[in-house]
């Protein structure tokens, strides 16, 4: 698979094992191009249509990409000689990366809200639905990039500190990712219930809601294994075989990310644009220059 090579191992001197592998070099080039290509392209799109609010999700291409670009560093290596530094770069960056696309797709939805007149058909104010998300992505993204600094440490109990406060991080990710699907599909019930003259114009709003589903769906696909990952510890059945990072973690995001390259959010930014400074006629009868973004 991928041209995933036989199985080795390196041990640290504190007996810290690096890999149960030797790292392949074409998968990690692979994905390397790959999200090298489309991170590239949603710069463009971001950039072309304004859409500054897709910051994050570009970050967190970038960070996927120097991941896989760690992990060609280690797959270049001389096998059972492997160096810290490029582990480090592929664990942390490929760990921390969803987080960033995660703040993105939160920041969309209240877009949509704006963009529709939905904000009534909300459970909470749409600010704070935001702030609400965004906050525990902020959350989960300290204690995950705290987690892994800590596992870069020279002693077995700083690396098993670092491992249970990424368990931690990833739980706080999951637990978000879970109560934003729920706020998403209840906001899209409750608009089709009790639809505005906006939600029929812009019929599409409902292809970017699927794209919503689907980006948040794979992230919490892949937090789940990355769980299960770090709570079986160093010597599992996940983290000893490679293919599980490139089936459960590579590809669900390169497939994530792509996916907002093909419906990107840009029509939403220009909608909600022209509402808020006047340029869009609110039939409803509220003023919709004073919601905020």
């Amino acid at each position: 698979m991928l041209g995933l090579r036989d199985t080795a191992e390196v041990t640290k001197p504190d007996g810290f094992e690096y890999y149960h592998y030797a790292p392949s070099m074409a998968a990690a080039i692979l994905f390397i191009v790959l999200f090298a290509i489309s991170t590239s392209v949603h710069m463009a799109q971001m950039i072309r249509s304004r859409t500054w609010f897709m910051i994050p999700f570009v970050i967190g291409g970038v960070l996927e990409t120097i991941g896989y670009v760690g992990r060609a560093l280690s797959a270049n290596e001389t096998e059972g000689e492997w160096t810290l530094g490029p582990y480090i770069i592929q664990t942390l960056m490929t760990l921390i990366a969803p987080a960033f696309l995660a703040a993105s797709i939160y920041m969309e939805l209240g877009r949509i809200v704006i963009m529709i007149n939905g904000e009534k058909v909300l459970f909470i104010r749409r600010a704070w639905l935001t702030k609400i998300f965004v906050g525990g992505d902020v959350l989960s993204f300290l204690m995950q990039a705290s987690g892994g600094g800590m596992m870069s440490g020279d002693s077995i109990s700083s690396i098993n500190m670092g491992q249970t406060l990424v368990v931690a991080g990833l739980f706080v990710q999951v637990v978000f990712f879970g109560l934003f699907l729920i706020a998403a599909g209840l906001f899209h019930f409750r608009i089709l219930q009790m639809p505005t003259t906006k939600s029929y114009e812009l019929a599409w709003w409902k292809k970017h809601m699927l794209s919503l589903y689907v980006v948040s769906g794979l992230i919490f696909v892949r937090s789940i294994v990355r769980v299960v990952e770090y709570l079986q510890g160093f010597d599992g059945y996940i983290m000893t075989h490679e293919a599980f990072i490139y089936v459960f973690d590579a590809t669900l995001m390169i497939i994530a990310v792509v996916i907002m390259n093909v419906i990107h959010p840009g029509e939403v930014a220009k909608e909600v644009r022209a509402a808020k400074s006047g340029r869009l006629e609110d039939k409803d009868g509220v003023g919709m220059n004073l919601m905020s973004a």
